[in-house]
């Protein structure tokens, strides 16, 4: 395991120096779940929540996130970020929304916080525009699935489904 780098000589917090690196391509994929009642998930599906599309206003506010993300974790650089894309998958069987969200640059530092905030902040807003007719929805599974570029090379998660 690497050693962490966020803590200066004295043990405190520090944003890491990242001007010797590399440009680099760097892209990142997160996902997470929302799981809901039947009822609510109909309620998505079909638009008739008083708040309005909830999946639309969902991905712009993981958007967003992903845009902000150096503004809400203290040692994230702010990025210049060259894409942002949130796809939800409606799984009827479980009861549940799966939100992935794909995150791009070229630049120093990587893209997997931007990502791992925007699957979060795509996940709060569906509770908050849902919370009215389902209070026990949960949040949950929030993972990276896969980072490339930069030093530490190309992840992938094992065992993730397809």
């Amino acid at each position: 395991m690497s050693k962490l780098t966020h803590f200066n000589p004295q043990g405190r917090a520090r944003m890491v120096d990242v001007s010797a690196k590399d440009d680099t391509e760097r892209m990142a994929v997160a996902a997470g779940e929302i799981r809901m009642a039947v009822q609510t998930l109909e309620a998505i599906k079909t638009g008739s929540l008083k708040k309005g599309d909830v999946l639309a206003v969902a991905q712009v506010a993981g958007i967003m996130a992903a845009k902000n993300t150096a503004a809400l974790i203290p040692m994230c650089h702010p990025l210049f970020l060259t894409g942002v894309d949130i796809d939800f998958t409606i799984d009827e069987v479980n009861s549940r929304v799966i939100i992935k969200a794909a995150v791009k640059t070229t630049g120093k530092t990587g893209v997997e916080m931007e990502a791992l905030t925007a699957v979060s902040a795509a996940a709060l807003t569906i509770y908050d525009m849902c919370k009215a007719i389902d209070k026990g929805m949960i949040i949950g599974d929030i993972r990276l699935l896969e980072k490339k570029g930069g030093k530490s090379g190309h992840y992938i998660r094992q065992g993730e489904p397809k």
